[in-house]
């Protein structure tokens, strides 16, 4: 798997056996490469120094994208702790370590006790758990994502989150496959096609 765009281009993040292997009862499901680059022709006029926030990062590789795009700061959520070991040398091994944050712990808990604002939320969870429907409705709580930020949720293509949350609302959803993409604003934007 590598990166597809900006200054660490081509730089390969490793599939070691740690991402592979099952464990903490969780599957590490990547977000494929045609997946990201369609992702970030979405986000292309957003991502330029913003603040990044890739809950259940996995592998890391979209946070690493955002960063090799021109994000300003990303932080990575990952309960995994070997996860997050790895993660934290592939961000010095890219020199992304200055502007990158790993966190483990789990979405919830973070959101819970997130102190910052974020302009790009990606939000990318176990397709067949129910964590979308609890996590959505926390950030808006919490007031984690800028007023005019947005919240990018990959989901398994026959399971769609909810359209309408209290003060989110889905706007647009791209499919690739077995997996899409909905985008999500404050209310408020829907009607200045912000997204």
């Amino acid at each position: 798997m590598r990166i597809s765009g900006g200054s660490a281009k081509g730089r390969k993040v490793g599939l070691r056996k740690v991402f592979l292997k099952k464990g903490e009862a969780d599957e590490l499901r990547p977000t494929s490469a045609k997946v990201r680059e369609a992702l970030f022709s979405i986000l292309a006029l957003r991502i330029a120094d913003a603040r990044f926030l890739d809950l259940y990062a996995g592998t890391g590789a979209v946070g690493l994208e955002a960063l090799s795009r021109g994000a300003a700061h990303a932080v990575f959520v990952e309960e995994n702790s070997a996860r997050v070991k790895v993660l934290r040398e592939t961000l010095q091994r890219f020199g992304f370590g200055d502007s990158a944050e790993v966190v483990r712990d789990t979405a919830e808990r973070f959101i819970e006790r997130c102190g910052s604002v974020f302009d790009i939320i990606f939000v990318d969870p176990p397709y067949a758990s129910a964590e979308v429907e609890a996590i959505l409705p926390l950030i808006q709580s919490r007031e984690i994502m800028h007023e005019d930020g947005i919240v990018v949720v990959e989901h398994a293509a026959k399971r769609p989150p909810p359209e309408r949350l209290d003060g989110l609302e889905r706007g647009r959803v791209y499919r690739y496959g077995d997996t899409s993409v909905s985008l999500y604003t404050k209310k408020h934007l829907q009607s200045e096609e912000q997204i």
